[in-house]
């Protein structure tokens, strides 16, 4: 019989830095690596790409149920005007229904899944293995997100990029459809100032293991803090 998939949960705002841990901790485990995010702004892009407005719920939902693998790798998706609209289409609850069940049969496919996102250990596996909430400082992150853009020839001022994280962090926390929050039993990881190979450290350390894998909730006696 096959081991159930373990499912690792890794939530927090734009340019946290949990995107890479996410994947920096799926190579070293061997684990299947899902960005949740792609998903919103793979819908979003197709809402504007078809010059519709994101927080028209009827197009984004059409958008979010016909989603094809290909929309996933789509150059545009990483734009800021796609990240914004993203946040918006995400405020939607048709789409998040759509979005969560696509998520939720993707991640169960053994040996398991760590999937990053916004409300992955508190909606879509609220009883996920292991749950990380990944937070840094708003002018680290808008840093981050700044030389990111730079890098990509994006002639964006540091100003614009930190009140477009800070008003995308604002309707992040404040919807009334799962809300970025951690989950109580989450394990925070502050990546202000550490590095990626410091956050896959602390990542690490606050798992239990069996044969050096990440250990199911089941058999651990007591959840390890950092």
């Amino acid at each position: 019989m096959t081991d159930p998939a373990i499912i690792i949960a890794v939530d927090g705002p734009a340019a946290s830095g949990k995107g890479t841990l996410a994947r920096r901790m799926a190579e070293h485990f061997g684990l299947r690596h899902i960005d949740s995010g792609k998903l919103y702004r793979a819908t979003a892009w197709r809402v504007l790409r078809d010059g519709g407005d994101p927080n028209d719920s009827r197009l984004a939902t059409r958008a979010a149920r016909n989603l094809v693998e290909n929309d996933l790798e789509a150059p545009e998706l990483v734009d800021e005007i796609v990240g914004q609209a993203a946040s918006r289409v995400a405020t939607i609850p048709a789409v998040r229904a759509a979005l969560v069940e696509r998520q939720r049969a993707l991640a169960v496919q053994p040996p398991g899944t760590i999937m990053d996102g916004r409300d992955i250990g508190t909606v879509v596996f609220p009883q996920a293995d292991h749950k990380l909430f990944v937070t840094a400082s708003l002018d680290c992150r808008a840093g981050r997100r700044w030389r990111e853009l730079r890098d990509r020839g994006e002639d964006e001022d540091f100003d614009s990029v930190r009140r477009n994280l800070a008003e995308r962090d604002e309707r992040d926390t404040s919807r009334a459809l799962a809300p970025l929050v951690p989950a109580s039993d989450a394990v925070v990881i502050d990546t202000t100032d550490l590095d990626v190979e410091g956050a896959l450290a602390a990542a690490i350390a606050t798992i239990g293991f069996r044969d050096g894998m990440p250990a199911k909730t089941s058999e651990l006696t007591v959840r390890q803090k950092p």
